[in-house]
């Protein structure tokens, strides 16, 4: 596997910042958290790891249970020289048992950065709003910004460049979805998103947003389509999600319906490049939106992806609450 990266970002400074969604973010700015990553990869890999965290704590808020996030930032915060607490739903009620203002306040007081794995992305802004430390969108409803900077930093280590790159997204229009293209657009990835009618990427804040970006100098495009394998067609990177998320349990038998022919398949797979990857933010349903088969092929770059969790992390909590 070939390991190659972008030109380098111009200097940017993050100390402070908090992350809510990639849109809020500048092309060199997302360069500058995927150089980051993969040299504090590289770094670790060879036995020299990062302490820019030592002796800070983070407050870690779930209202969804997760694996690669929990696990990802527990880990990252011990490997950086921190702490990381879990506060769970039992433990927390974000604008339950007391505001989201009031849960913010307290934990700015006594945290040094806050993680929040979220239903509603109002609590997100929320948090931001309040907390007076960083805070760090694990996961809403509207966007998913860690998973996207491991996805990039994935097709970076395969050898990819962004500038040109088609990235077909290949399912519902959801968090991911939209996450991937805000980061992507700026990157200078033509992303696709091929969507069954009904389940396309919301047009006030994503596709508008798209509209404009895509105008300026060196940046990507979005194409929006119905037919996965057009969006397949001489793809660099096949993408994919579940088509029933947590909350979503009851639409279950509709979608599998609705989502019939959206599947990563050997079939789809042919449609792209012969070096396309496939990327998938995971858990995976085998049988519906891919197959065993593809997820565990030579061209699977899924768990490097699931592992890029940890460095992208890594990356920026040392950028935006590092000593």
């Amino acid at each position: 596997m070939t390991q190659t990266m972008t030109k380098k970002a111009k200097a940017v400074n993050l100390k402070g910042r908090s992350m809510a969604t990639l849109r809020d973010y500048t092309k060199d700015e997302i360069l500058h958290i995927l150089n980051t990553a993969v040299e504090m990869k590289k770094r670790f890999k060879a036995g020299k790891g990062d302490q820019p965290m030592k002796g800070k704590m983070m407050a870690m808020i779930f209202q969804k249970p997760s694996l690669r996030t929990r696990v990802s930032f527990e880990t990252g915060m011990f490997q950086l020289g921190g702490a990381a607490m879990y506060l769970g739903p039992n433990d927390i009620g974000l604008g339950k048992r007391e505001t989201t203002e009031d849960i913010a306040k307290v934990l700015g007081r006594q945290a040094d950065v806050i993680m929040a794995r979220v239903f509603g992305h109002a609590n997100i802004d929320e948090l931001v709003k309040y907390a007076g430390v960083p805070v760090i969108n694990g996961l809403s409803d509207f966007v998913h910004p860690c998973q996207a900077l491991a996805d990039y930093q994935t097709v970076m280590e395969w050898g990819k460049k962004f500038e040109g790159l088609k990235l077909a997204f290949i399912g519902d229009g959801n968090n991911v979805a939209n996450s991937l293209i805000f980061a992507g657009l700026q990157l200078g990835v033509n992303v696709w998103v091929a969507s069954p009618h009904g389940y396309e990427i919301e047009v006030e804040r994503v596709r508008n947003w798209a509209d404009k970006a895509s105008k300026k100098p060196g940046a990507g495009t979005l194409t929006l389509t119905d037919d996965p394998e057009a969006a397949a067609r001489d793809a660099d990177a096949l993408y994919t999600d579940v088509w029933t998320s947590m909350g979503q349990e009851a639409e279950k038998e509709k979608r599998l319906n609705d989502f019939k022919g959206f599947q990563i398949n050997a079939k789809l797979m042919s449609a792209a490049k012969k070096d396309a990857i496939v990327l998938h933010c995971l858990p995976a349903h085998y049988g519906e939106e891919i197959t065993h088969d593809v997820a565990h092929g030579k061209q699977s770059a899924i768990w490097d992806e699931a592992e890029n969790r940890l460095h992208a992390q890594k990356a920026l909590i040392a950028l935006l609450a590092g000593n």
